[in-house]
């Protein structure tokens, strides 16, 4: 099976996001980036550091109630050797939400101090929300503000325009929509983008898609596919070259097929929905908790 698919998606309000962006960054005090604990690497928009420059920045490893725990901790740990301010959070929790505010606190504290010396004690902290779609901007506004502000699906693209939101605890929140950059220099990044929903389905050839995830699956969390399908990881065809394309990835997905009776008229497997249905499970979280990148996977990590 050979369907490699070169996934480059930017839709139009995207390019206009990024000027919005940079003409308000001076009305904000800090950016608050939000990735995807599952990949941190990828999630990450590499235009970001130099778009947002010396501003104060806090790093959200959302989405952390999906991701390996264990390797989450690795990414903390990467991220504060660095000297950056990162937390895990959920949004759709709320787990560690208060650490984020605290953590906003603390980067500020030396404004705060020397607002609080110029009688500017009300003054609220303004923060940009910003990061790639469907990652959970709208959720952490939500939980931020204790209300439904903001439109949330689980859809990219569907937070638009800007939105100012004030809060009761001295916080004011301008969100953005989803930031994607308009070309994927790594192959591997538009997968992991893919894989989690950042990418529209739309665009991609699922089969190819989830076969792709299912030989990450295989290298990483065998455990996960096999306990989940009930089927066997052994005697998995090699992927020989490049041009074969992933043979391994689809023999499991025809394995899952066969096991969960999607079959066709004939007899023929019906890989189509076989696909659908593990991404639609890895999305949803019945795959269990994992991770698809690690710290040090790739030597520009960031």
């Amino acid at each position: 099976m050979s369907r490699e698919a070169n996934i480059q998606w930017f839709p139009g309000h995207m390019a206009k996001t990024r000027r919005i962006m940079q003409s308000n960054l001076k009305l904000v005090d800090v950016v608050v980036e939000l990735t995807d604990a599952r990949i941190p690497y990828s999630s990450r928009n590499p235009e970001m550091d130099r778009l947002v420059g010396s501003k104060p920045r806090v790093l959200l490893l959302n989405k952390a109630d999906s991701a390996d725990e264990t390797v989450t901790s690795m990414w903390l740990d990467h991220y504060k050797r660095k000297g950056i301010t990162a937390v895990a959070t959920d949004c759709r929790s709320g787990r560690n939400v208060n650490k984020f505010r605290d953590a906003l606190r603390e980067i500020m504290k030396d404004k705060l101090a020397q607002w609080e010396a110029h009688g500017m004690t009300g003054r609220p902290i303004r923060l940009m929300i910003v990061g790639i779609p469907n990652v959970g901007k709208s959720s952490l506004i939500n939980r931020l503000a204790g209300a439904k502000r903001a439109k949330v699906e689980d859809r990219p693209g569907v937070t638009r325009g800007k939105q100012w939101v004030s809060l009761e605890d001295g916080l004011e929140l301008l969100d953005m929509p989803g930031v994607l950059w308009p070309k994927f220099e790594d192959k591997r990044v538009g997968e992991m983008l893919a894989f989690t929903g950042a990418v529209k389905d739309d665009i991609m050839d699922m089969e190819y898609l989830a076969c792709r995830f299912l030989e990450y699956m295989n290298d990483g969390y065998p455990e996960l596919i096999s306990g989940r399908y009930g089927i066997s990881l052994e005697d998995l065809p090699e992927n020989t070259d490049e041009t074969m394309g992933c043979v391994r990835g689809f023999e499991m997905l025809e394995r899952i097929g066969r096991k969960r009776g999607f079959l066709l008229s004939g007899g023929d497997i019906n890989t189509e929905r076989a696909a659908i249905t593990v991404m639609d499970e890895f999305r949803s979280g019945k795959l269990g908790r994992l991770s698809l990148e690690r710290p040090g996977d790739r030597n520009d990590t960031v």
